[in-house]
């Protein structure tokens, strides 16, 4: 029976370097690079077993000292039939070990953790803004319909024949340079922090096991406070969308009547919309990314697929659960008076009953998002995985 020393440490460019060195039984193994060159390690570690076929296994010892290669990072020992003796010094050159042992990786300090979230959420920030960019372009017109929809509460064809008649095709994108703004940096925001958030609980060990949904909450809170910064350009883009051609002087009267606070009317109401949306939109995505098996590689149609699905899947659980709240933040943010949110919901239901304050344009919500979560889910995961990820 022989005994094999495995032992790893992170070199000067981060990599993991392996070694191992085995013995008969009965002898007590150790291995020291001490006195081989500056930056080197000095570690020593003993083990003995008995001959004889019992083991006894006496005091494990293991000392290192920390050089400017790198830091020791495990001593462990393992049985093996395989007779071979390998050399322990530092500039051997590594050999893969076959044992039954696991090794742990490295861990990450404090700051290398934060870095590596933070690298990761400017890339899936910038990925999501990139696709929020083409998503804009392509589907304004369903949301300039939906928005009109939360204010005046009508069908989704009269709300399109009202829109066409006010300005034709060119009145279902008022208000496209605010969207063009405003889209991708909520999205910059929404993905930064679901991502940055991910990878910043996955590298702690008393946070990485912890369900995909609680670990989403930190990222929807983190989207909301994004959005309450970004409202004045929300205001400006919602009203243009649903008054059209009297959005801005109507605009300008408000903020002339009450003061520039108006701009930020109905961030509570888009706070609170984007947590109860982000929430189930990435607790929903984060799931079935987890759960549904991914397509090699070179299997691309099935990966925009599977992308696709999750996206609609998660556009569709989200709208569901935060549309009335959207539907009171446009009403108050785009009426002509500044009124308030008890307000807001009382006006919503004088007028269309329950089923206006949750039902409003929720059906083309649904097809709208639907398709831009189709979109956004594919574009957003193609753009990271191409650009981003394999960089990070």
């Amino acid at each position: 029976r022989r005994l094999r020393w495995r032992w790893r440490r992170r070199g000067g460019d981060g990599r993991a370097e392996e070694a191992a060195e085995e013995g008969a039984s009965g002898e007590a193994l150790g291995w020291s690079a001490e006195g081989e060159g500056q930056g080197r390690r000095a570690a020593y570690a003993r083990r003995t077993h008995r001959a004889g076929g019992g083991s006894s296994r006496g005091p494990s010892r293991a000392a290192s000292r920390t050089g400017e290669r790198g830091t020791l990072a495990e001593i462990s020992l393992v049985e093996t039939p395989t007779p071979a003796t390998m050399s322990s010094t530092w500039s051997q050159k590594p050999k893969a070990v076959a044992t039954s042992s696991t090794t742990a990786a490295p861990q990450l300090t404090t700051e290398q953790i934060l870095q590596k979230a933070i690298k990761r959420a400017s890339g899936g920030g910038a990925a999501g803004a990139a696709a929020m960019f083409i998503n804009v372009g392509t589907l304004m017109w369903m949301r300039t319909t939906v928005n009109y929809q939360y204010r005046y509460g009508t069908g989704t064809f009269t709300a399109i024949r009202k829109l066409y008649a006010e300005g034709g095709i060119p009145r279902f994108y008022r208000g496209v340079l605010p969207a063009l703004v405003q889209g991708p940096l909520s999205r910059f925001g929404d993905t930064a922090a679901n991502t940055g958030v991910m990878v910043l609980m996955d590298s702690y060990d008393a946070t990485k096991d912890l369900p995909t949904m609680v670990k989403t909450t930190g990222a929807s809170l983190a989207a909301a406070c994004w959005r309450i910064f970004l409202m004045p350009v929300d205001t400006v883009k919602t009203t243009l969308q649903v008054e059209g051609p009297k959005a801005l002087k109507q605009l300008f009267s408000k903020v002339g009547t009450n003061g520039p606070t108006v701009m930020y009317s109905g961030a509570l109401a888009a706070a609170s919309a984007t947590f109860v949306g982000h929430y189930p939109w990435f607790a929903t995505y984060n799931t079935l990314q987890a759960s549904i098996p991914k397509p090699k590689d070179d299997e691309i149609l099935k990966k925009f697929g599977r992308n696709a699905v999750i996206g609609f899947c998660s556009s569709f659980v989200s709208d569901t659960c935060s549309n009335s709240i959207r539907v009171v933040k446009v009403y108050k943010q785009s009426n002509a008076e500044a009124i308030s949110y008890p307000e807001c919901v009382r006006r919503i239901i004088a007028e269309d009953g329950m089923m206006g304050l949750f039902g409003r344009g929720l059906t083309t919500k649904i097809m709208s998002n639907g398709l831009q979560g189709i979109m956004f889910s594919v574009l957003w995961k193609y753009i990271d995985d191409q650009f981003f990820k394999q960089k990070a």
